[in-house]
């Protein structure tokens, strides 16, 4: 009798280490840290020279890593307006050197708040100089690849989930009067104790409510997304942008502080509200693929600014960027390098077939508005004009989507 319990106990213990071999434990790190521009810096977005006088609410870098016993991956989210592909490259670098993690498992997205930093060089005193302030953008990506090292040495085991609810209507519009997408897609982690560690929430809408009329440093209706996602669950909150191009915008009045952080209290409501029918992730798996692509660039206007240096970038009869897609367990995520519209954000998400779909906005790239080739010559179409002026060309749509689809297995679709 003793030899049989002994028996048993040891065919127990193998199949469970079979069974946990099977499915790697997924561990995921985080950490956060403030990347606010120095006062007299140049504000981006809407109209030139306009330089911050106060910080209202700090804007932030914040990384979540992401690794099982053969994969690892690291997705870092910023507080600005969007942050080109050769400063990308440059965090990676520096991560890299930082803690030995692969360049090419880096996922680098901006929030695209239009009361944050120039980073992009076209919004100095005029078209002539660049609103760039170098020592900021080596503290930019210094901070950011010291947040990826942080989250790294921060990782621990964690079960993970997702959920999905839709927010912003009536307050939310294309107003193109073209398709949007209103759905909140919803990551959340949570560590041995039950509690969470990270939520990443993916939802398109300008971060405009303080655009032109404030000169204060602040992440717009994110921080009260970032404000009430910390009081409610103690963790981290990663806003993920969405396809906000073409041009989905907060419609409901002149912005004030209050109204900004109000709506995103209203996010973090929504996501708060869906997470308790969230469904745990079916796997711990890690997927990765990325593609390189050339766009031809129309944009005469680009060529010239890169030219004399104000956007600070090799720009010519093409742009060198990158599309990804990955997954985390059965959630799949796709960058978009610049601000797609939302028939592209939705034409991705086909792509993806079913399951949890994230789809990330100005992810690893900020080249513009990227719209459908109708937007270059129908000049009926509200704001085409603007959108089509601030675009590298109507072929980079199409483009996008042909890397897209090379890269996002055929299973899927």
């Amino acid at each position: 009798m003793r030899k049989l319990f002994l028996y048993s106990i040891i065919v127990v213990t193998i199949t469970a280490c079979t069974h946990r071999s099977n499915k790697p434990a997924l561990q995921v790190g985080v950490a956060a840290a403030p990347i606010n521009p120095p006062l007299g810096a140049f504000i981006a977005g809407d109209k030139q020279n306009r330089k911050f006088t106060a910080i209202h609410d700090s804007l932030y870098a914040k990384a979540v890593v992401f690794t099982n016993e053969n994969e690892k991956l690291a997705l870092i989210t910023l507080d600005c307006i969007g942050l080109l592909y050769p400063d990308v490259l440059r965090i990676r670098q520096k991560a890299a050197e930082l803690c030995g993690f692969p360049e090419d498992r880096i996922i680098v997205t901006s929030t695209h708040t239009h009361s944050g930093p120039d980073v992009v060089g076209i919004w100095g005193s005029d078209y002539q100089h660049s609103g760039i302030d170098s020592s900021y953008m080596s503290f930019l990506i210094n901070t950011s690849a010291a947040q990826i090292q942080a989250a790294w040495e921060n990782r621990e085991a964690v079960t993970a989930s997702t959920a999905e609810t839709t927010f912003g209507e009536p307050w939310v519009q294309n107003i193109c009067n073209e398709e949007i997408d209103r759905t909140v897609s919803i990551l959340q982690l949570l560590n041995k104790q039950g509690k969470a560690i990270a939520t990443l929430t993916n939802f398109a809408c300008h971060p405009t409510f303080m655009d032109a009329g404030f000169s204060e440093i602040s992440a717009d209706y994110i921080h009260g997304y970032y404000q009430e996602m910390k009081k409610k669950t103690g963790g981290e909150a990663l806003f993920l942008q969405g396809a906000i191009g073409g041009w989905v915008q907060p419609v409901d009045g002149a912005g004030t502080f209050d109204k900004a952080f109000n709506r995103g209290r209203e996010l973090a409501d929504a996501v708060l509200s869906a997470l308790p029918n969230a469904t745990p992730l079916r796997s711990t798996a890690i997927s990765f693929r990325k593609k390189q692509i050339r766009l031809p660039v129309e944009n005469e206007a680009w060529k010239q600014l890169a030219a004399i240096g104000t956007i600070q970038r090799q720009i010519q009869d093409s742009v060198q960027t990158e599309v990804t897609w990955f997954t985390i367990g059965d959630a799949q995520f796709v960058t978009h390098p610049g601000e797609t519209a939302p028939f592209y954000g939705l034409e991705t998400k086909k792509l993806m077939g079913n399951g949890p779909r994230f789809v990330l906005g100005l992810g690893n790239d900020a080249l513009g508005y990227i719209i459908k080739p109708s937007f270059f010559t129908d000049k009926n179409i509200p704001h085409s004009e603007y959108l089509t002026g601030m675009s590298v060309g109507k072929e980079t749509g199409p483009l996008m989507m042909k890397a897209l689809n090379s890269i996002i297995p055929k299973s899927n679709q």
